[in-house]
């Protein structure tokens, strides 16, 4: 055999192994968990939300509209954390608690710390945390702790439906969104305490139980808090769930393609929750399962292989539709986006010394 068809033979061997994994993580879906679906929290049981807010005022009035005096809500407190625009007085009006922000403390990230303020200061059992930029259905924070309660889950974290306002959003969004999946499986799937997903958008959980073992201090300087802390949870035995919401949340993260590639390249490799042999690991899967096929056969270069993972490919965005509030060109040509999005999680891994979010600089 000569030395081109060892090559050859070499490369469809790795391209099909990590199908294989790809393809594994993926039929996952076939045993997920059902979605969250509306329901009416327990008469006995009163719900604290709590909103860490930085400059928000922008982004907070719709989810303050939706959320202060739902069903099953005593109390909606927004830590206001050292804003420089109008963020406390929208919120006081609305009807909100706010809770002035202290200085952030040394090793602490600012959404970490805003959280365990306002969860410090919640009067209520039961805490559904909500970031800025959700728009949820009132009945939001009943159904997500009463299905917590029926589960028996300590902490329970949601995914919605993406509001995308650009076409560029939706193309890249919808791609990056998909390396997910490829690395993690979807929404509801069982999965290692070390591989477990989460989304730091929606949380719920009980205050004393929480507080008890250490709250937001368990993860205070990472910067993927929502994953990082559902790991260090499930690690430690508790019941940790992550659901699709798609039909009572609704997120409006960004607002154009840039802000999508540096707002959510930020995260996207997940830092500090992987190791990075497992980030690696992961890169190479989404680069030879999802995002190499499309261009392979485009130039005229693929196989049978490549025509079994573009399948697969394109099941995922009938699999993610839900998710997005939008379904058009840009959304069904988002696979001509992967290869940029395997550029941001290379990016990610590779990045080293300080990020700046928010006006804070992070080491």
């Amino acid at each position: 055999m000569s030395r081109t068809s060892v090559l050859t033979w070499s490369s469809r061997g790795i391209r099909v192994a990590a199908g294989a994994v790809a393809i594994s993580r993926l039929a996952k879906a076939a045993t997920a968990a059902r979605p969250l679906t509306p329901a009416t929290a327990d008469g006995d049981s009163s719900i604290s939300v709590v909103i860490p807010a930085r400059d928000e005022a922008e982004r907070i009035g719709p989810l303050l509209d939706a959320i202060v005096g739902a069903p099953g809500v005593s109390e909606v407190i927004v830590v206001d954390d050292q804003s420089s625009d109008s963020t406390t007085e929208i919120a006081s009006a609305a009807g909100a608690t706010v809770i002035p922000g202290a200085p952030l403390p040394d090793g602490w990230a600012g959404k970490a710390w805003a959280l365990q303020q306002g969860i410090e200061a919640a009067t209520s059992e039961w805490i559904v945390t909500l970031d800025a930029d959700a728009r949820p259905d009132p009945r939001l924070p009943g159904s997500v702790v009463t299905r917590a309660s029926a589960d028996g889950m300590d902490f329970l974290t949601v995914g919605g439906r993406f509001e995308c306002p650009t076409p560029g959003t939706r193309w890249l969004h919808a791609s990056m969104l998909t390396t997910l999946v490829y690395r993690f499986g979807p929404p509801g799937t069982e999965t290692k305490p070390n591989r477990v997903m989460a989304n730091g958008q929606c949380m719920t959980l009980r205050r004393t139980q929480f507080l008890d073992a250490g709250a937001m201090s368990l993860v205070a300087g990472e910067v993927v808090e929502d994953i990082a802390l559902a790991r260090r949870l499930a690690a430690d035995g508790w019941n940790v769930g992550f659901l699709d919401a798609a039909d009572l949340l609704t997120v409006r993260m960004f607002e154009s393609l840039g802000d999508t590639w540096t707002g959510w390249g930020r995260s996207l490799a997940l830092p500090g929750a992987e190791t990075r042999s497992r980030q690696l690991f992961d890169l190479a899967v989404v680069l030879l399962a999802q995002a190499l096929p499309l261009p392979r056969l485009l130039l005229g270069r693929g196989d049978v292989v490549d025509l079994v993972l573009l399948a697969n490919r394109v099941g995922t965005l009938v699999g993610t539709r839900t998710a997005y509030d939008r379904n058009d060109v840009a959304y069904w040509a988002s696979p001509l986006a992967d290869l940029g999005s395997t550029v941001a999680i290379a990016r990610g891994i590779a990045r080293r010394g300080t990020q700046t979010w928010r006006g804070r600089t992070y080491t």
